[in-house]
């Protein structure tokens, strides 16, 4: 524990680091900046671009770059030296203030949903002073990283950052005159924290090599189901490996020098699936450690000659990995509005909070669907350890009955609201006690904080935080402008009607049971609750009128952005899922048949030297027979998810492209691949070509 401390966040230009090497008057003021959300003084640029300097190059630092999340998911990074010239031509390290604060890396490469010509290359960095400066070191170069958010030179959006930095201030905005129009006088700042938590699977790297799938498509696109897979539940919690014991104290080491909070480590369902959790923090700076996190799994999965995969379903038939992310939201004042309180005030808060969240997963139930929409969370959303892609919310037993006790009260007094008070503070002690985990939930409330389970353990979790963002905005927005048109009531009395009326309205959307039954999927039909089973169905969510309305309302993204947001996400789709095809046609054309090819003529010898000494084996001559059969399915099935690439790309429109692959491009897959499957259990081991699952699931 004595290391850690030494080590952590030594990487990181922190709050520490900056009172030791800024000026007290600049450390005040940039700190009220990152803290407290003033706007940055530019006058101090110069100081603390000098001081950001100057500890990296002590560091070990030569270059620095603006670190940013594309729309195509990841991060980017161009890295520039420290040096210049100096005023008498000399070569001096510099690093100015105008440095720190822009930079213009070429756009032109970069996804833009048709907001912007090929020709217009420009793109602007712009540094965000609210997520720390860090280093991150490969062997022995350190790199200086600014995280930034990244613009067009016409100042459309391009990253993820500053929609999730825009849902920030709107959230802010609308909850503080909630807050006002409660009588709460205290709260000047919103404050959204954040855990995401972040699953993966771990292979030897030898085995991976085996495995053009994996490398290219991060997921096995064939492979038999092993005599053990996940059926025994013993890996689950199980005593962790040596091999990936040391994997992850070397991980947690990494984290740590980065200022990354790493909690929980633990074995998950699947053979060799584990999962991370950190400690929560501020939202904006979760999600950059989420970042880092996926980063920083691969590097040091490579040093122990392993590979982490990060897709969301790379084996068929075990459980997929999701990003749990960890939901809450509060003020300045330290108070967490999802926890329940024994303060009459707070409590409010507290119903005014779910009552804001129900009324925005109601509206945009959609919209919360599409937005963890993509090729890989498609093979996860629905099975049985994820989320089904109905939006629905799970309060606990206590809870519900809480809030049906306010939808049935007769009258609204004094003795009423004490009632409701008590229930509420003695919620942490009786949950505990009486409600569980709703493990099939896609939104569920867990004690002070919501739980949203259908984030991809590949994905960027700021799309979903920055939508909750919204959804918890428009609540509020609903909620302030109801309350302001009671008049003439007593204002808690106003808020108790209100949220009587509020939890009648969303009652669809709350859900106790089985989210994975198909009661569930047939009673959700009949609400009217949206059920997306893909991304090319799920996306068009973003472009209802109610879903512009909210993005430009809350400012977050114009209606253009949204378009181009949409644009690009069905563009991924469909590349990501004709690498796919490309890939299985490539792999069945050169590994399979060639192998299926291998045992035909082994069969063929036997059968032949049978023959010659007038010996005819009935059996041998079936089984000839049927390797034939084997191979000639095959290469049928190979020719017709080639020739659907090419039907699919016959449609006109980019969705309806997308649609052909996800219904009729995934149906040949799958048949191709059964196939394959069944090829796998049947061939020799000496002449299959791939690692099995057997042994990429218990070799290290």
């Amino acid at each position: 524990m004595s290391e850690l401390t030494e080590i952590f966040g030594e990487l990181v230009f922190n709050k520490n680091v900056m009172r030791d090497k800024l000026p007290h008057s600049t450390f005040e003021r940039l700190t009220d900046t990152i803290f407290n959300g003033k706007p940055l003084d530019s006058s101090i640029a110069e100081e603390v671009a000098h001081a950001m300097k100057e500890w990296a190059i002590s560091k070990g630092a030569t270059h620095f770059t603006h670190w940013f999340q594309p729309q195509r998911g990841g991060t980017a990074e161009k890295h520039d030296s420290f040096i210049d010239y100096s005023d008498s031509g000399n070569i001096i390290e510099r690093f100015s203030s105008k440095q720190l604060i822009q930079s213009e890396p070429d756009a032109s490469s970069f996804p833009s949903g048709g907001i912007r010509s090929t020709f217009e290359a420009r793109g602007y960095t712009a540094w965000d002073p609210t997520s720390p400066a860090f280093l991150i070191e490969t062997g022995k170069n350190k790199t200086l990283v600014i995280p930034s958010v990244f613009l067009s030179w016409k100042g459309d959006v391009l990253d993820l950052k500053t929609p999730f930095l825009r849902s920030m201030r709107s959230l802010n905005d609308s909850c503080i005159r909630l807050q006002r129009a409660l009588g709460h006088k205290t709260a000047t700042k919103v404050i959204v924290n954040c855990g995401p938590e972040q699953e993966y699977f771990i292979v030897s790297k030898d085995l991976y090599a085996t495995r053009p799938d994996l490398q290219v498509c991060g997921r096995t696109l064939f492979g038999a189901v092993p005599a053990k897979g996940q059926q025994m539940e013993d890996h689950y919690f199980g005593a962790i490996h040596e091999k990936i014991i040391k994997f992850m104290e070397r991980l947690d080491h990494e984290l740590y020098r980065r200022g990354i909070p790493a909690k929980t480590r633990h074995n998950e369902v699947s053979p060799n699936q584990f999962e991370l959790a950190p400690l929560f923090e501020e939202a904006n700076l979760a999600i950059d450690h989420n970042l880092q996190i996926m980063n920083v799994l691969k590097g040091v999965a490579d040093e122990h000659n392993l590979v982490v995969l990060l897709h969301e379903k790379p084996f068929a038939g075990l459980n997929g990995s999701g990003k749990h992310v960890n939901w809450s939201i509060g003020d300045n004042t330290g108070t967490n509005y999802l926890e329940p309180s024994s303060s009459p005030q707070k409590n409010l808060n507290f119903l005014m909070t779910l009552a804001a969240m129900m009324l925005g997963i109601d509206k945009f139930g959609g919209l919360l669907r599409a937005v963890v929409a993509d090729a890989g969370n498609d093979h996860r959303l629905g099975a049985n350890e994820a989320p089904p892609a109905i939006m629905s919310m799970y309060l606990g037993d206590y809870l519900t009955n809480l809030i049906h006790q306010i939808q049935n009260l007769s009258k609204i007094n004094e003795e009423t609201l004490a009632d409701i008070s008590m229930g509420v503070r003695n919620l942490p002690r009786i949950s505990k006690d009486y409600s569980d985990r709703n493990r099939t939930s896609p939104i569920a409330f867990t004690g002070n904080k919501f739980e949203f389970r259908a984030v991809g353990s590949s994905q960027n979790p700021s799309e979903a935080i920055t939508l909750l963002n919204q959804l918890c905005t428009y609540g509020y927005y609903i909620l302030e402008r109801r309350l302001s048109a009671m008049k003439g009531k007593d204002i808690k009395e106003s808020a108790m009607l209100l949220l009587k009326k509020v939890f009648k309205e969303t009652e669809r959307i709350r859900f106790e049971g089985n989210s994975y039954g198909k009661e569930w999927h047939h009673h959700s039909h009949e609400l009217g609750l949206p059920n997306a089973p893909d991304t090319p169905t799920a996306l068009p969510a973003f472009t209802e009128p109610e879903s512009i309305e909210l993005m430009e309302k809350t400012r977050v993204l114009s209606e253009r952005e949204v378009r181009s947001k949409v644009d690009i996400k069905l563009e991924t789709y469909i590349k990501t899922i004709e690498i796919e095809h490309k890939m299985a046609v490539n792999i069945a054309r050169t590994m399979i048949l060639p192998a299926i090819t291998k045992q035909i003529t082994l069969t063929g010898k036997a059968a032949s030297a049978l023959r010659q000494s007038n010996i005819i084996s009935a059996e041998i001559e079936k089984d000839l027979a049927m390797f034939e059969s084997l191979y000639n399915e095959i290469k049928t099935k190979t020719k017709n998810l080639e020739n659907s690439i090419a039907r699919a790309y016959s449609e006109k429109d980019t969705l309806k492209v997308a649609l052909y692959f996800g219904k009729k491009g995934a149906k040949a897959l799958a048949e191709l691949r059964s196939a394959v499957d069944k090829a796998e259990e049947l061939i020799s081991d000496e002449f299959w070509p791939m690692t099995k699952y057997q042994k990429l699931l218990t070799i290290f």
